[in-house]
């Protein structure tokens, strides 16, 4: 199963639109879901996504639309968390991500709400931020690179994490 994870748009207050490689990218790889962490704050990047596969998103802090704060999916085995990351203080705290993850009961947790992609395993969950998919500025950031991730989950449950940044496969 192939899962793209992207987020944190914040288009048109920040950023003009999805950045042109990350179309591309997306529509190439024919992913089977799209997990987005939220801050999408219009409805075109929804529109386009929905348009390429299933989308689960969840609210953003700067969101105005009706999204759940939590969902889990299960994909190949693997239970998959996804939340923006809001209520975590400091921003990306992983001792707070971990509680998340554990109330949740998930092996995967996907989360936003910094800007900046992080893709690490902490007590046996893999946590996995997308970063912003426009590269825009955040509450603790500046603008930074433009930003997200893949994963690919086999048929045994072994997952393989692609981050990419700036057109570029990192």
């Amino acid at each position: 199963m192939k899962i793209v994870c992207i987020g944190d748009f914040h288009i048109p207050e920040r950023a003009n639109d999805i950045p042109v490689w990350i179309r591309k990218i997306i529509i190439k790889e024919r992913p089977d879901l799209i997990l987005c962490t939220g801050d999408l704050t219009s409805k075109m990047p929804m529109q386009f996504l929905s348009m390429i596969a299933p989308v689960k998103c969840v609210k953003g802090n700067m969101d105005n639309a009706e999204l759940p704060k939590r969902e889990t999916i299960e994909a190949n085995g693997k239970r998959i968390g996804l939340v923006h990351g809001t209520e975590v203080h400091p921003r990306g705290d992983i001792e707070q991500l971990f509680r998340i993850a554990k109330e949740m009961g998930v092996d995967v947790l996907v989360h936003g709400h910094t800007h900046k992609l992080d893709v690490k395993e902490y007590n046996g969950v893999l946590f996995v931020n997308p970063g912003s998919a426009t590269g825009s500025w955040g509450g603790s950031s500046e603008g930074g690179p433009e930003t997200f991730v893949i994963l690919e989950i086999d048929e045994k449950g072994k997952i393989k994490v692609r981050k990419l940044k700036d057109g570029k496969e990192m």
